[in-house]
């Protein structure tokens, strides 16, 4: 058994073994499939629910993953990462508001996929900027992500009242034209977003391991997601974006992701060096 990060005596020590018999009971008894997630992460993650719930067995652990609804939840919400903010990397939203949404505008319609929206405030994000551009009104924004606890936060756009300190300096250096403040309400220790952003919010479950294509877009955000899948997985999430992009469409991925390498990458060229945005050319 080699040494977990993070964990140097941890309660129940695992083994390969043990993490694929969780994976397929998750598979047979919920109908998720983790199997395409880096096994590490995974394991660092288990582990950490594992140590803090203070499990003393694996038995016991498989037993309640498998039959207490709320257990599995709390599960999910563990694996699946949902670290996020407003206008993370904001020089990549100064892209997206210089050099992609005149281009997007010409369109009758705008959709929008954010696929593996955590929390919503990258979409929020969006429909900041395209508010600004005079495009919100005839965009969608299609909000997805296998968790639905998050599509809740992401429906009621509430959010500590700490974090808009941070998210205004991004905003600014994204070039935002307003005071931020104006798209929030505070009340105590919470800030409610504009609920007119949300208008044009589409949310819904979504597993990109094992969904489908559900429509065609000009432009989809999967921001460091893949990071956290393994090759094969990568590969076919990549497809599905390609699939669910119109012609000359746009993906955006996060700061350690790229197209390189993958089968579809001949079919995409690189929006500006800097960036990890590509335009669909063929």
């Amino acid at each position: 058994m080699k040494k977990i990060e993070g964990f140097d005596n941890p309660p129940v020590v695992l083994d390969d073994e043990h993490i694929t018999i969780i994976l397929n009971d998750l598979i047979e008894h919920h109908g998720y499939d983790f199997r395409g997630y880096s096994r590490s992460s995974l394991t660092r993650r288990i582990y950490r629910l594992m140590s803090l719930d203070k499990y003393a067995s694996f038995s016991e652990f498989r037993f309640r993953l498998k039959y207490d609804a709320g257990f599995l939840n709390r599960f999910v919400e563990e694996i699946t990462v949902n670290v996020t903010e407003m206008f993370r990397d904001p020089t990549f939203y100064q892209t997206l508001r210089r050099d992609i949404l005149p281009l997007l505008a010409t369109k009758p319609l705008i959709r929008i996929w954010h696929a593996g929206c955590s929390t919503g405030e990258e979409v929020y994000s969006m429909a900041i900027l395209l508010q600004e551009a005079n495009l919100l009104h005839k965009s969608l924004l299609y909000a997805t992500d296998l968790n639905p606890a998050v599509l809740n936060t992401t429906r009621e756009g509430i959010y500590p009242l700490t974090q808009m300190k941070g998210w205004s300096e991004n905003y600014i250096l994204a070039g935002g034209v307003r005071d931020f403040s104006s798209y929030y309400t505070a009340n105590y220790d919470r800030a409610k977003l504009d609920s007119a952003l949300a208008e044009r919010f589409v949310l819904s479950t979504h597993n990109l391991v094992s969904d489908r294509s559900f429509n065609e877009f000009q432009l989809i955000l999967c921001r460091n997601v893949l990071i956290y899948f393994d090759k094969p997985l990568q590969e076919k999430v990549l497809q599905l974006f390609d699939d669910s992009l119109e012609s000359l469409g746009f993906l955006a991925l996060g700061t350690k992701e790229t197209l390189k390498f993958s089968a579809v990458a001949h079919k995409f060229q690189q929006v500006e060096r800097d960036q990890k945005i590509w335009r669909k050319v063929a």
